[in-house]
């Protein structure tokens, strides 16, 4: 199986299928390709949420706000699966969820692409075919592989805590389709506690949106496992005037 993710939105996705298809018989299965636009952080977050529930793979990702530069262009392998992209850090997040064991990395040194602005297509559809042909083990085995001990990584800003964790400073990390916002506070932070003030609005932490009444604000713990700020069928963005990167203080308590 091979999965492809992308910023690339509904058209060149086709032609790393067509690539794929090209030279081997994988299953192709789409994870998105609606991904921030340019943004590896943001789209490192959500793959490391949705391949964490896949069996092994080959993992196609292009995100890569750097094409034509001089950014290398990497497989890396976790475990059974293995991660095809480029170097800007966007595969590392996903891989070290698939699995405990530490990752490999490899550079792609034949990068000759017919375009040097689709290396989706060019460079890494069929390195992806290769890599899925040859299997996941036997990486070494590819002449065009190097390997490298230096892959770029990303990691998310952490929250910052005072008042005895009960003040928190969060960053947004994503705001999701229906304008939820995700920040960087782990669930278990909210363990215990029923309110909150979220940049001076008091809000209920509830478990699940129906818990408030249609349009009211609410701060929940999504299934990524981090804390949301949302509203019940309306959008949390909107409501809370935030958007991704910047700061959203959190006071907790007890009613």
């Amino acid at each position: 199986m091979i999965t492809l993710a992308s910023d690339f939105g509904a058209v060149y996705p086709a032609a790393m299928k067509g690539v794929l298809l090209s030279h081997t018989d994988a299953d192709l299965v789409d994870i998105a390709h609606d991904l921030p636009r340019q943004d590896p952080r943001a789209a490192a977050f959500w793959l490391q949420f949705a391949l964490s529930e896949f069996p092994p793979a080959v993992h196609l990702i292009v995100v890569d706000p750097g094409v034509g530069t001089d950014r290398r262009a990497i497989v890396v392998r976790s475990g059974e699966h293995a991660f095809v992209g480029p170097d800007n850090g966007v595969l590392l997040p996903p891989a070290r969820v698939v699995n405990e064991k530490p990752i490999e990395a490899f550079e792609i040194t034949d990068v000759t692409a017919d375009s040097m602005t689709f290396h989706g297509r060019d460079v890494f559809a069929p390195m992806a075919a290769l890599v899925h042909e040859y299997g996941v083990g036997d990486l070494a085995e590819i002449e065009c592989l190097k390997p490298i001990d230096d892959p770029i990584g990303i990691t998310f800003p952490t929250p910052t805590l005072s008042g005895d964790g009960t003040e928190i400073d969060a960053t947004v990390l994503v705001v999701d389709d229906f304008g939820n916002v995700i920040t960087n506070v782990p669930g278990e932070k909210l363990a215990n506690y029923t309110d909150c003030l979220v940049n001076g609005h008091r809000v209920p932490i509830v478990d699940t949106f129906a818990s408030v009444p249609t349009g009211e604000p609410l701060v929940t713990v999504g299934s990524h496992g981090y804390v949301e700020c949302d509203v019940n069928h309306g959008r949390g963005d909107v409501y809370f005037a935030v958007s991704v990167g910047e700061t959203v203080s959190f006071e907790i308590f007890d009613r």
